[in-house]
């Protein structure tokens, strides 16, 4: 036999980075200033800053509420103080708001620095990144890996026309980000704040962070009870004598043996509590599992019976059309029995409006529709010239002349937002007109005085509410408070006005160049001007050659609107012609309906009375075949039940006669052993279950018994007053009534009679020896 080894290796995790990559990795880029916050608190709140601190006093313990260790945040910081904390994008998002304010506005003033790329190294460390295989023309068969991309600068422009070296610019570019969920949608815990424990405190707060938000967050009535037991717990913790004191040992070994005696008791409190839980809803699935079982087997039978009813009336439907249409041959036949051709009765075929003269029959070789000629309309107004101009003067101008409206262009997009382009029109036309406002308006109306105006004198205010006077401790304490807050705000203004200092030290200093210039920073200056003007003069000229490639363009375009426009007016034209043409088919086609509805109307009469008569003649023969049907399933059904029973008789006696034989040899078979183990197992599964269904039902009515009582007392004591007024003004009607004590006992011995009743019901009776049958 081979055996054959299989090991099985789970999946390494890898980290896709490491905590503190986006202080340290320089090709770490982050989007903007957001995500650097998310990151530095991803990494403050890691679990490798997460320790485990075990409690000596329960080292060795197994229990959940006596935990071996605790967690706690490491307070020191494993980046040192001289890395810088802030986001590197600063700089570079300065950098990007100079080039679009020198892109839109003309400010020579305004210089943008260019940027520097870090050192490659070549030559020293990154040089294996550089090897690569000669490229030899005619001489490699597969094509390079590498081609040298070719110069995009004109060699023949002079040095003035050579632009600044910049990146390329990226074919995609992000400008705007919209989703379709909300921050209440996205939201998944709630925000937890960073805290720092003080080296030798372990504040109460911290014995709940192993609670989460749906794991005992937001606390209820189970979170509150273990939190009183772990506050008691850790009072009796206290309260126990040390261990050093050798005199107190047994004092402290009984308190310790009471302690976990009530643990032990909550515990199995607890259990019970769950176990109870776990029946409710076993109990819910088995009801569930049943009711779909039983909607299943439901669904399947009257699927099944649906089907065979369908199947019965087609058959019967089949069978009854055959049925009609041979009594009708036969009918045909009696009348010619004995071959004798009678006369046509023409008062008689004009007097019944069934017959042939009335309503002829097709296949006799009659069509109806065959004059329909005559009914055709002749109307000079669409014979003749004259009367198509009379009829389109008497046709409202909206028929003529159709009215297109153009679509209007849609400024919303799906979402709800106004489209971008559609948006800066809005801003550019509020501005002009705010500009526009503010340079056509006057001075503004003088006033009128302040003293020929009614003065309203203020309502009174009420009184003021006092307020009890805070302890001293309480006042030392918010004043504590509110000169740390002061030192907060002051300290993040301090860092507000550093940092905008940071952002704008740029300005700063060209502020400062501008006022205190030196000759040779003059001629600096003035070196930088030329070449910005130089550039400006080189943007126009690239300017000027998209302007004519836009303008050919547009001559294109133009050419084929012009195209598509003629194409729809045309299309425009017949569409009117059409629409005037279907106005005069509409009126002749109403005409010919108004005459075809009058002579269907005499048809339909006609028809009406043929239906009748044969229905007659149908419900007559069906009388005749219903009482055939039913003679005939009484027949069936009789001799269908006599053979059943007695296949059925036949089996059961067979069936009793193997057990019998069967039931002979285990007896003869079994020992005294076996015997008691069978009289055993009856009794655990009748007896015992039994009593504890009696031990169960005693306790619930011990449990029901005392708000059966503080029930009964409630209604007692407002009925009482009213059962006594009634009984004074009635004393000889007045009927037996029960005070609370007696209700209430009657009410107690009605389940137990009850209860008492099912038992004698339920009795198990032991047999003596097996029964055969």
């Amino acid at each position: 036999m081979a055996t054959q080894t299989q090991t099985l290796r789970g999946k390494a995790s890898l980290n896709p980075s490491r905590t503190h990559d986006y202080l340290y990795d320089s090709h770490y880029v982050l989007a903007s200033e957001r995500d650097h916050a998310r990151a530095t608190f991803k990494a403050h709140t890691s679990t490798d800053r997460v320790k485990r601190v075990p409690n000596y006093t329960t080292m060795f313990s197994e229990l959940r509420h006596h935990p071996r260790f605790g967690m706690r945040l490491d307070v020191t910081d494993p980046v040192p103080k001289f890395i810088s904390r802030q986001w590197r994008g600063y700089a570079d998002q300065q950098r990007e708001a100079l080039i679009r304010y020198t892109t839109f506005n003309y400010d020579p003033s305004v210089q943008v620095s260019s940027k520097h790329f870090a050192n490659a190294e070549v030559a020293g460390r990154n040089r294996y990144k550089f090897f690569k295989r000669p490229i030899i023309p005619f001489l490699q068969q597969v094509p390079p890996e590498v081609l040298l991309a070719t110069s995009r600068q004109d060699p023949l422009a002079g040095p003035d026309q050579v632009q600044m070296e910049r990146p390329p610019t990226p074919l995609v570019k992000t400008v705007e980000t919209q989703t379709d969920y909300r921050d209440s949608e996205a939201q998944t815990d709630p925000y937890t704040p960073e805290y720092v424990v003080r080296p030798g405190e372990a504040p109460e707060l911290l014995t709940l962070a192993t609670l989460s938000y749906g794991r005992g967050l937001p606390a209820g009535l189970a979170e509150v009870e273990m939190i009183e037991r772990a506050r008691a717990k850790r009072a009796w913790e206290a309260t126990l004598p040390p261990l050093s004191d050798t005199s107190q040992l047994d004092k402290r070994r009984r308190m310790m043996d009471e302690m976990e005696t009530k643990e032990w008791a909550l515990r199995e409190q607890e259990i019970e509590k769950l176990q109870e839980a776990r029946l409710e809803v076993l109990k819910k699935l088995l009801k569930h599992r049943e009711e779909n079982h039983q909607e299943l087997n439901i669904k399947r039978l009257d699927k099944l019976w649906s089907k065979k009813q369908r199947e019965k009336e087609h058959r019967v439907r089949k069978i009854r059309n055959e049925h009609i249409k041979m009594i009708r041959k036969l009918t045909g036949k009696r009348e010619h029995v004995e071959g004798k051709l009678q006369r046509r009765d023409v008062i008689q075929d004009y007097s019944d409006f069934a017959s042939q003269s009335y309503a002829p029959k097709t296949r006799v070789g009659i069509f109806i529709d065959r004059g329909s000629e005559q009914f055709v309309v002749k109307s000079r107004h669409l014979t003749t010239y004259q009367g198509l101009l009379e009829l389109e003067a008497s046709l409202p101008d909206f028929v003529m002349q159709p009215r297109v409206k153009a679509p209007k262009p849609k400024t919303v997009t799906k979402a709800g937002f106004i489209k971008r382009k559609y948006r800066q029109q809005r801003e550019l036309m509020e501005m002009h007109e705010s500009i526009k406002e503010a340079k056509f308006r006057g001075e503004e109306a003088a006033k009128p005085l302040r003293f020929l105006q009614k003065i309203e004198k203020p309502v009174p205010r009420p009184p003021t509410p006092s307020v009890e006077v805070p302890s001293q401790l309480d006042e030392e304490r918010e004043l504590a408070t509110i000169f740390l807050q002061q030192v907060i705000r002051g300290r993040a203004i301090q860092n507000m006005m550093f940092e905008g200092k940071e952002k704008r030290m740029e300005l700063i200093h060209e502020l400062r160049s501008t006022h205190a210039l030196q000759e040779a920073e003059q001629t600096v200056k003035k070196q930088e001007m030329q070449a910005t003007i130089a550039l400006q003069r080189q943007r126009r000229l690239h300017e000027h050659k998209e302007s004519l490639v836009d303008e050919a363009l547009s001559q294109v375009e133009g050419s084929s609107l012009g195209d598509m426009f003629d194409f729809l007016s045309k299309e425009l034209i017949r569409l009117q012609e059409e629409r005037r043409i279907h106005a005069f088919s509409m009126l002749a086609e109403r005409q010919r309906r108004i005459r075809e509805a009058e002579e269907s109307g005499r048809r339909q009469v006609e028809e009406r009375r043929r239906r009748e008569e044969d229905e007659i003649f149908k419900q007559a023969v069906k009388v005749h075949q219903n009482s055939v049907d039913t003679f005939l399933e009484d027949i069936i059904l009789g001799s269908i039940n006599n053979t059943a029973d007695q296949q059925a008789r036949q089996e059961i006696q067979e069936i009793a006669v193997t057990i019998n034989d069967v039931a002979y040899d285990i007896e003869e078979k079994r020992s005294q052993l076996e015997s008691e183990e069978i009289v055993a197992d009856l009794v655990h599964c009748f007896l015992l279950p039994e009593v504890q269904k009696t031990t169960v039902r005693e306790k619930v009515r011990r449990q029901q018994r005392k708000y059966l009582l503080a029930a009964h007392k409630q209604i007692h004591k407002e009925g009482e007053e009213i059962i006594d007024m009634n009984a004074k003004a009635v004393p000889s009607s007045a009927p037996r009534l029960l005070t609370a004590g007696q209700e209430e006992e009657e009410l107690i011995e009605a389940p137990v009679r009850d209860s008492d009743s099912r038992h004698s019901d339920t009795s198990v009776i032991l047999p003596e020896k097996p029964r055969t049958v």
